[in-house]
């Protein structure tokens, strides 16, 4: 039996040791899924809430078990008996059932956690990979349609701002293997080149210490600092920096966006939209930059919009906190032309379906779609199945270090074996490449 026999959740832990959601979906079947939830540390203001308890005398104020509670009761109540393979009536349910814009009554652990653990249960009922069901609920697949595509890894080996107790303001330094013919080798040469990093670093005496994502967090001071170490890395490691791994950034720069200025802690001064996009210039003629992930502020579309005229054919521009997964926030950065890519995030919206519909505007509207973990993880690898499932082409999961990062990696490993030759890579096709390579 297909239908849904019992819900429940317990708290768990993230990576940096915060409570968090998991869910425990059961089918008639017998069938079993279960979902863990991720937790942002940089979040825009536009995200759906998540649902702390406040308790102080729990985990600092940042227990999970009101959200919990909900589970087990109204969630449970509501989907007990439900066709768990109809993924839109399941999620419809929940959006309905919390009855808010940005799920902050359940809280959107909550909800979130009960959309995926659906998913997986009925994957298994199926006998399914969940990769193929999430691609059936999106109604992405086709008699005779669309190949698997295992995405290019975007691998955050330098970390600063939120991700780190360091100087930068900037807060991932990338690297982007997307020179070559499959993952497999596409994440040996990332992983080749942050072992590299690593030399680079302790011969320079920086600390190897990692941050929230698995990257190093040495105490540098400027952002070419962090983009020379890691030329050099790729070139220690005999790659061919732009060619074979470009460079991504994810500035953040909401995080120091204040009365109507950027106050980048390198350039010694409060700089104009204009002025941040001008130091972006000058990394581009510098380096193999392929994509820059919230270059301005979330709220700031003017700037948005103007630095997509001047650069947007030389580099991707990728909404984060500008978009939140948000399909009405996407629409408007379709029609006033901002950025060319939107970054996913499940949690920041709260079902699958939402997700699903998100990437749809977005793929049909020309943008690109990066799927994203966050900076507080579990070892679920929901995310990489999501990837392939929508062919977004590009995934961002963290530096090839700490488990809970190189379980998504592992988990495409995993796919790509299974799917053989009848999965394609995307490598370069997936992002624009800069026109000035070092």
């Amino acid at each position: 039996m297909k239908t849904i026999r019992s819900v429940t959740a317990w708290e768990i832990l993230d990576s940096r040791g915060r409570p968090t959601v998991t869910v425990q979906v059961t089918l008639g079947s017998g069938a079993v899924g279960l979902a863990s939830v991720p937790s942002g540390a940089s979040t825009g203001s536009f995200e759906a809430v998540e649902l702390r308890d406040g308790d102080a005398q729990r985990y600092n104020g940042q227990g999970v078990l009101t959200a919990v509670n909900n589970v087990r009761t109204e969630i449970a109540e509501a989907l007990m008996g439900k066709d768990a393979t109809d993924q839109e009536d399941i999620d419809h349910t929940l959006i309905a059932l919390d009855g808010t814009a940005n799920r902050s009554r359940l809280g959107a652990n909550a909800v979130l956690g009960a959309s995926l653990a659906v998913a997986r249960a009925a994957a298994r009922h199926r006998g399914m990979p969940l990769y193929r069901y999430i691609a059936n609920a999106g109604g992405r697949e086709r008699p005779g349609g669309n190949r698997c595509i295992l995405p290019v890894p975007q691998l955050n080996v330098l970390n600063g701002g939120r991700h780190a107790d360091n100087p930068l303001d900037v807060q991932e330094f990338m690297l982007v293997p997307h020179g070559f013919d499959s993952f497999p080798r596409a994440l040996q040469a990332g992983t080749e080149t942050f072992h590299a990093l690593r030399k680079l670093l302790l011969e320079r005496g920086l600390s190897t210490g990692v941050g929230d994502e698995g990257g190093f967090a040495p105490a540098l001071t400027a952002s070419t600092e962090a983009l020379d170490l890691l030329m050099a890395a790729i070139e220690k490691a005999g790659y061919a920096p732009g060619r074979e791994i470009a460079l991504a950034l994810d500035v953040a720069a909401t995080e120091f966006y204040q009365d109507g200025h950027y106050h980048l802690s390198e350039a010694g001064k409060p700089l104009t939209a204009q002025e941040l996009g001008a130091l972006y210039d000058q990394w581009l003629e510098r380096y193999p930059i392929v994509s820059i992930e919230d270059a301005f502020a979330e709220e700031d579309w003017d700037a948005w919009s103007a630095y997509t005229q001047q650069q947007g054919d030389r580099v991707q521009l990728v909404g984060d906190d500008l978009f939140v997964t948000n399909p009405q926030r996407l629409r408007r950065g379709i029609r006033q032309g901002v950025a060319d890519a939107i970054l996913i995030k499940l949690n920041q919206i709260g079902t699958l379906t939402e997700t699903l519909r998100t990437i749809q505007l977005a793929q049909s509207s020309g943008y690109a779609a990066v799927i994203s973990h966050r900076s507080g993880e579990t070892d679920d690898t929901f995310i990489s199945d999501l990837a392939v499932a929508t062919g977004a082409g590009q995934i961002k999961a963290g530096a090839p270090s700490r488990g809970e990062r190189v379980a998504k990696y592992n988990r495409l490993l995993a796919i790509g074996h299974e799917l053989e030759d009848k999965a394609v890579f995307a490598g370069s096709n997936a992002v624009r490449q800069a026109v000035h390579v070092s």
